[in-house]
């Protein structure tokens, strides 16, 4: 993974955690319960998923960091 990917992943996961947790706090009174258990859903799993993606993001980052350059496959190849 290079430095690139890894930091575009960290970025995306900070933002899709942002933009979720805005979307909660505004969301308006009013709606059937169901909306809010479908939304609240959908935040859940989105916060989830940028975690991960940090997570993999904050790890190639320092796998590159450690190796000085990009992580290489067991093919020799850059990925």
């Amino acid at each position: 993974m290079s430095r690139k990917i890894a930091a575009f992943l960290i970025i995306l996961g900070v933002f899709m955690i942002f933009e979720w947790v805005n979307l909660g706090f505004n969301l308006a009174d009013g709606h059937p319960t169901s909306f809010y258990v479908v939304h609240g859903i959908l935040i859940a799993v989105n916060i989830v998923l940028a975690v991960v993606l940090g997570i993999i993001g904050w790890r190639g980052l320092r796998e590159v960091a450690k190796q000085g350059g990009p992580v290489r496959d067991r093919t020799g190849d850059a990925g």
